[in-house]
């Protein structure tokens, strides 16, 4: 049921509308002090969660809420609150208020601190808008609008300080560094985050060209628009160019290199935008519309490559980031890495929705993206008060934690092992619905996904283990023990704290109440695809024993192998060693050499084009061209001035001289005779009668 009334309408615009406004708001309340401008600024985070809150009854009511306003050149804005948006709109409203409550206390005293509150509130408005957007072109605006927070936000501390640089300081692959500053990190987010956006904007184009509408409800009621484009061969060019921008945004092999070294920002710009919202935009982006793309696939079978494709490079890159994970020495690259991995799930559970079960792998996509953002978040939170605590970000120098923080240890503990997949956490639950549904129906295809995301859990187990183990557990490192000669560790204040206890018991309800929550998202997700009227015939998966048991299997595995190296024993690093183990090793720790290609291919090379450009195309070309080009100009000048001066400065001259000769031609003719004024007078009678006369016999 639709529902467009005025007493309604006006939620899902104050949701997004309300954070713009606080982050404009940001300079005018520092002006009132410094607790005015800080819980000023969470406040207005906190309505927008409130007013989204209330929109899950219509949601579970079966209501949508869909209203337009006039814009310009025949195009509507509208907001579209149907059960997946309102779904994700509360994930985005809630986990970001809780991170932007942490931020009073761990960004305190930080001298950009109206420009961070400016930014994080302008990327909370930005990101609803993106999924309250009832059309294509107006979700645009509000992803430009996440990139722009985004790249300010990874170069908050722009000033580059060796300590918020990211990666090691003595890392170098092919003699390239792979540590980065702030500001440098924050410009490769941005310029490949685009790359993917400008397929993305050409995708948008084309189906507009053919649609002459970007709204959801008319793209999946009149199909006429995907006829033109199938017979013109644009239909699967098309989704694969929309695909493009998600790739870029959720951080997907190959724009995935962006992610990892956007931790040097602050971790609670980390936590927000890069593991609990933005890196879901392309998610969200897919699952919006899955249901549009699947339902064409069935008249349009080409549209099936598509879905493999997102079920490919999502288990591909869930694999690869998984592996960088296990040898990263950064607690947060930790994180990020497997935030990249995660989200490959999400791909995954997406990419099989479109091949065999509609309902099934977006319920699995939705209920990850709603576990993942309270487990990563959480960790961010916790991980963001360790580095400061420690005053180091390298697990290296961390150990023995337990002792001096064992809330945040317990809350971090859990919080790990939900990501491992570890039963009964809200983790176990979506992860195993995303492997079932990967399965599908078997067949060599099936088994592949599904091999890709049980030997990822295993991985994932192994990481989140060995990132516990070398944080908390074990001996402490020297600094540690230098900092507890100190007296200076303790556990974090209350504002910081409650976060991501708020998190954690999150993540313990939801997986005590897994397999209702997830009845309740796969009720959400089947009536967001009877709204748009498609894939009724498609909606669910069948429950295997396979998946659960080689999921679970995996979690045990990984726990188990981890255990001895960074439980038990309490080894602080697993160095280097020989062989095929450390070729592996080292391949892991060189990010598979992907990042230094791409720095070799689009980055090294340009000082040396442009210097080369320099000397033989701007000196030998341009110069030359440019010098003929003023020769022949001064050619052309000079024959204008000979001309004017010649041809019109001679006419312009001889007009007065003329007239001077005639005046004094007539000037002698006045004698003051007047004799000689009488003879002129008959003379010219004379004339004018012979010239009539002439005239007259001529005519007759």
């Amino acid at each position: 049921m639709i529902v467009s009334t005025t007493g309604l309408a006006w939620i899902p615009w104050a949701v997004w509308s309300l954070p713009v406004i606080g982050g404009l708001l940001a300079p005018i309340l520092a002006k009132m002090g410094d607790r005015i401008r800080d819980w000023g600024s969470v406040t207005f985070a906190l309505i927008s969660a409130l007013l989204a809150t209330s929109m899950l009854s219509w949601a579970l009511s079966g209501q949508t809420v869909h209203d337009q306003v006039g814009w310009f050149m025949g195009l509507k804005a509208g907001v579209l609150a149907d059960p997946l948006a309102v779904l994700v709109s509360n994930v985005v409203a809630w986990v970001s208020f809780f991170i932007m409550v942490y931020s009073v206390g761990y960004m305190h005293g930080d001298p950009g601190i109206v420009r961070y509150w400016f930014f994080m509130n302008f990327f909370i408005g930005n990101m609803q808008l993106i999924v309250l957007s009832d059309n294509l072109f107006q979700l645009f605006f509000g992803w430009e609008g996440v990139g722009l927070c985004s790249y300010a936000l990874i170069g908050h501390w722009y000033t580059d300080e060796e300590d918020k640089w990211v990666g090691s300081p003595d890392h170098y692959v092919w003699g390239l560094p792979q540590a980065y500053s702030p500001s440098h990190a924050g410009m490769k987010a941005f310029i490949m985050t685009r790359a993917g956006d400008v397929a993305m904007l050409a995708g948008i184009f084309l189906i507009f060209v053919y649609a002459r509408t970007l709204t959801f409800t008319d793209l999946s009621s009149n199909i006429t628009w995907a006829r033109a484009m199938h017979s013109s061969g644009l239909l699967l060019p098309a989704f694969l160019l929309l695909l493009g921008g998600a790739i870029g945004k959720s951080a997907q092999f190959p724009l995935h290199e962006w992610l990892p070294d956007a931790m040097a920002g602050p971790t609670s710009v980390s936590a927000l935008i890069h593991a609990a919202t933005m890196v879901k935009a392309g998610v969200f982006l897919i699952a919006r519309l899955a249901p549009i793309a699947a339902a064409l696939s069935l008249l349009f079978p080409e549209l099936e490559v598509f879905f493999l494709t997102v079920a490919a490079i999502g288990g591909f890159t869930a694999f690869l980031a998984a592996s960088q994970a296990l040898v990263s020495v950064e607690l947060k690259k930790v994180l990020a890495y497997s935030t990249v991995s995660q989200i490959g799930y999400m791909f995954l559970a997406l990419g099989a929705s479109g091949l065999w079960a509609l309902g099934g792998g977006i319920t699995g996509a939705m209920f990850h993206l709603l576990s993942h953002a309270m487990f990563k978040a959480g960790l961010f939170l916790v991980a963001g008060f360790i580095i400061h605590a420690v005053e180091s970000r390298f697990m290296t120098d961390m150990g023995g934690l337990r002792k001096h923080m064992p809330q945040s240890f317990l809350m971090f503990l859990i919080l790990a092992l939900s990501l491992a997949g570890l039963p009964p956490l809200s983790g176990f639950w979506s992860k195993d619905l995303i492997i079932s549904v990967s399965l599908g129906p078997g067949g060599v295809l099936g088994l592949i996904l599904m091999f890709s995301g049980v030997i990822t859990a295993l991985l994932t187990a192994a990481y989140s283990l060995r990132m516990v183990g070398l944080t908390f557990l074990g001996k402490p490192s020297r600094n540690v023990e230098h900092l507890e000669e100190e007296h200076v560790l303790r556990e974090a204040p209350l504002t910081i704290r409650v976060p991501y206890w708020a998190l954690a018991l999150g993540t313990i309800a939801v997986g005590l109440a897994g397999p209702l929550m997830e009845n309740s998202i796969a009720a959400f997700t089947e009536g967001y695809i009877h709204f748009l009227g498609v894939g009724a015939n498609i909606l669910e998966v069948s429950p295997s024993w396979l998946p659960l048991t080689s999921s679970l299997s995996a979690v045990i595995i990984g726990l188990l192998v981890a255990y001895p190296f960074y439980a038990s024993f309490s080894r602080t690093t697993l160095p280097f060693s020989r062989g095929i183990s450390g070729a592996l090793q080292r391949f892991l720790w060189n990010r598979w050499f992907v990042n230094a290609l791409y720095y070799k291919i689009f980055v090294i090379p340009w000082p040396t084009i442009i210097r080369l450009t320099d000397k033989y195309v701007e000196k030998m070309v341009f110069d030359n061209i440019n010098t003929v080009m003023y020769l022949a100009a001064t050619g052309i000048s000079r024959m204008g001035i000979s001309f004017d001066t010649r041809g019109v400065d001679g006419v312009v001259n001889a007009v007065p001289e003329g007239g001077s000769s005639s005046s004094n031609v007539v000037r002698k003719a006045n004698t003051g005779s007047a004799r000689t004024y009488i003879y002129s007078i008959v003379i010219g009678l004379l004339s004018l009668v012979v010239l009539v006369t002439a005239i007259y016999l001529w005519v007759i």
